[in-house]
């Protein structure tokens, strides 16, 4: 599972009046995510499109769509946790760590027990230290492992620290293990799988991989990229796109009064003392959600350093006009 936000951008023809926000799409088994941003194109036929949170092929599940200025907000969309259905195939190594590679070794599980395949998953709960696999999109010195691996060359990773907050096993059926994983970005669940078989000693590799959340999107929620044409032809898209305020919901909110707002929407910054918290918040928040006085979207602004004076809001420099320039409060 390759873990990194891509954004195409390439506007098409005038078509399906949609708006801003992301789509969750359900993305089939054999699609590249760029195969579902390019059916995305057709079928919306107008605003940008790109897509956040990349699914191997093999792979199935939740799948953020960003739609028009959804595609702005995709770094800050990073820190979406994730929620993955994860089967591992026991006594299996294949050299890119999935069911899609050449084995490489086979051992026999049958002194395998439940409970101690429980006790050597426990471990790896919590703050855990990867290799990234060869086959990855991590660049070493410009270039792309999985290139270098499709070259039989080995190149030396840097290790990276990543967060299991839940590691639950759901089934266990022979050498198959069902895994339910909740994880923080840039965790590659494959390379979880493979080190559970190599601490069992008996090697392993992720035989398929269901994403089933990311952030507030649920794949019992998501839409097929059938359903979704389906959905666009009858004008019914809209109210399955989630908005971008939604999406940004984790960041605190500063108030402008409009002379304020309209200086905001040129993308000039709010000095300090001028806008006021919405709510409590504790500390003080590197980005921040800017609104006007009526609670309407405008910007994604980066917070300055800790004024003086507590109650005072710092001053924000704005990062990301939401809204068009000449737009008003309606």
């Amino acid at each position: 599972m390759m873990d990194m936000t891509a954004v195409a951008e390439t506007p098409v023809a005038q078509g399906v009046g949609i708006g801003d926000g992301i789509l969750n799409v359900n993305k089939p088994a054999g699609w590249t995510s760029h195969d579902v941003v390019a059916k995305m194109r057709g079928l919306l036929k107008g605003p940008k499109v790109g897509h956040a949170g990349t699914l191997d092929p093999a792979a199935t599940g939740v799948l953020p769509i960003l739609v028009g200025r959804g595609t702005r907000i995709a770094e800050y969309l990073l820190e979406w946790d994730k929620e993955y259905r994860a089967v591992l195939r026991l006594g299996q190594t294949t050299d890119t760590q999935d069911a899609t590679g050449t084995v490489l070794a086979t051992h026999s599980t049958d002194g395998l027990t439940d409970d101690g395949i429980r006790a050597a998953i426990a471990p790896f709960r919590g703050r855990i230290v990867q290799t990234p696999p060869m086959y990855s999109a991590v660049k070493v010195a410009g270039v792309p492992l999985y290139k270098s691996a499709r070259a039989g060359k080995t190149v030396e990773r840097e290790p990276r620290t990543v967060e299991i907050y839940e590691l639950d096993v759901m089934d266990i059926a022979g050498p198959d293990v069902t895994l339910r994983v909740r994880c923080s970005k840039g965790t590659y669940v494959r390379t979880l799988c493979a080190d559970i078989g190599g601490a069992l000693g008996v090697g392993g590799h992720l035989l398929s991989l269901q994403r089933t959340r990311v952030g507030p999107l649920t794949v019992e929620r998501s839409l097929t990229p059938d359903e979704i044409g389906v959905r666009a032809q009858t004008g019914r898209l809209t109210d399955d796109l989630l908005p971008l305020d939604a999406a940004l919901d984790m960041m605190p909110v500063v108030l402008v009064d409009e002379r304020t707002a309209g200086r905001v929407r040129h993308g000039a910054a709010i000095p300090a003392g001028v806008g006021r918290w919405a709510s409590d918040h504790r500390g003080t928040p590197a980005v921040v959600r800017v609104k006007d006085a009526a609670g309407c979207l405008l910007a994604v602004g980066k917070v300055s350093a800790e004024p003086a004076e507590s109650d005072t809001v710092p001053g924000v420099a704005i990062e990301k006009v939401l809204v068009d320039v000449d737009a008003v409060t309606k």
